[in-house]
């Protein structure tokens, strides 16, 4: 009796322990609207997929439920803790009224296979009047610092602008983990204006390849939530 009790229980164990390390597909974001998109418009928005596991996530597929809409991943192997940028294009040409579009991702997650991501969206007239509002542009979303010691901090300076028609104002900044700061140069930025964010990785006791997201809201109507993402290859000391 003991004995099938210890078998039973080193059987669960091992399921366990082999789920924990398993692949693990994790959606910082499940769901986006992109307001009022003007007919023949094409937006797009950008998802952070990560591998919260503690093995290899392959993606195997991403499909979209129509020809209008389009998804692709920057990487399709994630390393544990590693992340990757899904950017979805919505062209809203032909289309008229409230859209909702679902992109399902397919992985070697065993417990979730198959994960889905919802678009949403009201297409109008190319001539209605859908008043001022601002534009947040980013002329670079990511960045790779490359081989970095252990115990060093580094930082990169991401720019960006307010292509729209009024004061953009940037609501709150994230980060993934309290490894990365960021700081910004203004709160509000002027139609035409640019500003800074000054973004720092501390890799103190950490190592191999990692990445980490920095999620910036703003008041611009079509993109409120923008994802930049770090990556870098940290060497151990004396390695």
């Amino acid at each position: 009796m003991i004995k099938q009790i210890l078998v039973s229980f080193c059987l669960l164990s091992s399921i366990a322990f082999a789920q924990l390390l398993g692949p693990k597909l994790v959606l910082q974001q499940s769901s986006f609207d992109f307001g009022d998109i003007k007919q023949g418009e094409k937006v797009s928005h950008t998802f952070v997929l990560s591998n919260g596991g503690g093995d290899l996530l392959t993606i195997t597929d991403v499909k979209a439920s129509c020809g209008c809409t389009a998804a692709t991943p920057e990487d399709r192997e994630l390393a544990p803790g590693q992340s990757t940028n899904l950017v979805v294009t919505f062209n809203s040409a032909g289309r008229m009224g409230k859209q909702s579009k679902t992109v399902r991702i397919y992985s070697n997650d065993p417990e979730n296979p198959e994960m889905a991501l919802i678009i949403t969206g009201n297409v109008v007239s190319a001539t209605a009047n859908t008043g001022a509002a601002p534009t947040i542009y980013f002329t670079e979303t990511q960045h790779d610092f490359g081989k970095v010691n252990e115990g060093d901090k580094v930082n990169y300076t991401f720019n960006f602008a307010n292509k729209g028609s009024s004061v953009l104002t940037i609501k709150d900044i994230r980060t993934s983990c309290g490894c990365t700061a960021a700081l910004l140069n203004q709160d509000n930025i002027q139609p035409g204006q640019e500003g800074t964010l000054k973004v720092e990785l501390d890799t103190k006791n950490r190592s191999g390849k990692m990445s980490r997201t920095i999620t910036i809201s703003s008041n611009d109507p079509k993109d409120p939530t923008k994802v930049l993402t770090i990556y870098a290859d940290i060497v151990k000391k004396g390695s």
